[in-house]
């Protein structure tokens, strides 16, 4: 394997030189220039990542930890974390944690030895109680995204979940329902419990009482879904509506309620959260909530370049906006 000796041997001119024209640190003739890329080429030389990183001090990479999901959700998300990171030059290692603190520690100890240059968190575990990120490690700069309390210094991304829940039921509320549940996710999540906060917020506003037995959790998969509605179902007559809280829960809650012999909307009316890319190509397409998925990743890495850039010391937390998209899950009242 060729090294940088034998490109400047080749080329004609010094180590230093050829750095600096890999590099762009400083301006060499167009000459000295050519018949540095043409050694490069003929030899076939790759600049070593680790050398490079271990002068500059920046391996320009970031670390991302994701609890593995079934929900597309994650996978939308990611695809602006990824292109973000293309377009300023900075690769990606993913792990995913499995929902698991223990995995999730390892994962941070192996991100760290590399020496990554930041940290995306899309995961619950940062919310465990006392949970300590940097205990055996040197800060460096990170964004929490769509998740709750911390207990490090960290910069936050995150929706503004009772707004969209507060939004989701006033939207069934003009459709003229009054008899309205709800599925949320586990209630010790904050995403979750901002949620159902929107929900009754919009209920009381509107003075419509809160039936206990219209209210079920799930936990933001199909299966929690699906158990919820289960469990709804069992205690009697159904409402008219159901805030459900994220879309995968909602599309679950179509298909079973599908099984009782009930038509959405016909039957009962469904409003899911998140506006994942599959909610409007099932039958009949789901009115949902619209989360800026994409957007919401270009901004976390954003933000992680703007706090290495400036090196700030403040932390900030970020409040995306959602927006109702409707489609054809929600039955207008007569």
């Amino acid at each position: 394997m060729a090294t940088i000796k034998d490109v400047a041997k080749h080329a004609g001119v010094s180590t230093s030189t050829v750095s600096h024209v890999l590099n762009k640190t400083r301006y060499v003739s167009d000459g000295v220039s050519a018949r540095v890329k043409t050694a490069v080429d003929e030899l076939r030389y790759a600049p070593s990542a680790l050398a490079r990183s271990l002068k500059i001090n920046s391996t320009k990479t970031f670390g991302m930890l994701v609890t593995t999901s079934t929900n597309p959700f994650f996978g939308e998300v990611l695809k602006g974390v990824e292109l973000r990171c293309y377009e300023h030059g900075y690769n990606l290692i993913l792990c995913n944690t499995e929902g698991d603190i223990t995995r999730m520690h390892a994962n941070l100890d192996t991100l760290l030895q590399k020496r990554v240059d930041g940290l995306l968190l899309m995961c619950s575990e940062v919310e465990s109680q006392g949970f300590n990120l940097f205990e055996r490690h040197k800060p460096v700069p990170t964004v929490v995204m769509d998740w709750g309390p911390t207990h490090f210094p960290c910069d936050k991304i995150q929706d503004n979940s009772h707004r969209g829940g507060y939004i989701a039921t006033q939207h069934l509320i003009a459709k003229g329902h009054t008899d309205i549940g709800c599925i949320t996710g586990v209630l010790d999540k904050l995403t979750a419990q901002q949620r159902y906060s929107g929900f009754t917020q919009a209920m009381e506003e509107a003075g419509l009482a809160i039936n206990p037995a219209w209210i079920a959790a799930g936990d933001f998969e199909c299966e929690g879904g699906e158990q919820a509605f289960a469990t709804l179902y069992a205690r009697g007559p159904l409402p008219s509506a159901l805030f459900v809280c994220n879309d995968m829960m909602a599309l679950s809650v179509i298909n079973a309620a599908s099984k009782k012999g009930l038509s959405v909307p016909d039957d009962l009316s469904i409003i899911g959260y998140d506006d994942i890319n599959l909610a409007k190509y099932m039958t009949p397409s789901l009115t949902t909530i619209h989360q800026p998925k994409h957007r919401l990743g270009q901004q976390a890495v954003d933000t992680l370049l703007d706090k290495i850039k400036t090196k700030r010391q403040s932390n900030q937390v970020i409040k995306l906006e959602p927006a109702l998209v409707e489609r054809d899950s929600v039955k207008t009242m007569r």
